[in-house]
């Protein structure tokens, strides 16, 4: 377990990779069209809430972009986690598909599956993990018969009650960043560099959120509503009728 330097080289990292999650945030932002959102969103939801023209255009904006934020920052926080895992541990690129990480520790190979947080998969998904984890042990195991070797779903936040999942283990939050770190206060120390520059950059995001959501306003009030209030009738045939 090699010590980290958090001042020099997670604060490093951050500084150099966090502004490319603020300029994808933004450009999604940019790229918003007010009717492709209205396709996607469920428009009975917004009707029982009985919204204005601008409420409505707010939750549409503040429900896409919350799903697309966690996304992306899900990506730079997996990306942390590679970085700091090399650093400590000698983690590698897997060139087993699937698998983002593999590092060896006191005889045992670790075979690492990085994930944001823990609820990040559906029956399916987590079929799928299995099936990764079984084909990486097995190509392992074929050129070392001997060789011990342990999978690992590392989540970068929150919590798992029971990380023994049989064939592989699933560590969240604290336990995760230790296990990389052999640091149990490793997973606080990471909070405050994530703030590099954030006031600046959520400025820029609320300024160009405000110009979206005017703009969106607008199309709205055009093709959606009779004056002032919204056509529901339109707007659900726009989302859901047959010959849209």
């Amino acid at each position: 377990m090699h010590p980290i330097n958090l001042a020099e080289e997670v604060s490093e990292y951050v500084e150099n990779h966090i502004g490319s999650f603020h300029t994808r945030r933004l450009a999604k932002l940019a790229n918003l069209r007010l009717k492709a959102v209205l396709k996607r969103k469920n428009p009975y939801l917004f009707r029982a809430k009985d919204l204005t023209p601008e409420g409505l255009v707010q939750q549409l904006l503040e429900a896409h972009l919350s799903s697309q934020e966690e996304t992306l920052f899900g990506e730079f926080l997996e990306g942390l986690a590679i970085f700091v895992c090399s650093r400590t541990v000698g983690g590698r690129k897997s060139a087993v598909p699937g698998i983002d990480i593999e590092f060896e520790r006191e005889g045992i190979l670790y075979l690492v599956a990085v994930k944001s947080g823990p609820n990040w998969a559906n029956s399916r998904q987590l079929e799928k993990l299995r099936d990764d984890f079984k084909r990486a042990k097995r190509i392992h195991r074929t050129n070392n018969p001997h060789s011990q070797v342990v999978a690992i779903n590392g989540c970068c936040y929150g919590r798992d009650e029971q990380p023994d999942k049989g064939d592989y283990y699933k560590y969240c939050g604290q336990q995760f960043w230790t296990f990389i770190t052999g640091q149990d206060d490793f997973y606080l120390k990471i909070i405050e560099p994530l703030g590099y520059r954030a006031k600046e950059k959520n400025q820029q995001f609320l300024e160009a959120f405000a110009r979206v959501r005017d703009q969106f306003v607008e199309e709205l009030l055009r093709d959606f509503c009779n004056g002032y209030r919204i056509n529901w009738a339109r707007l659900v045939q726009y989302n859901s009728a047959a010959n849209g």
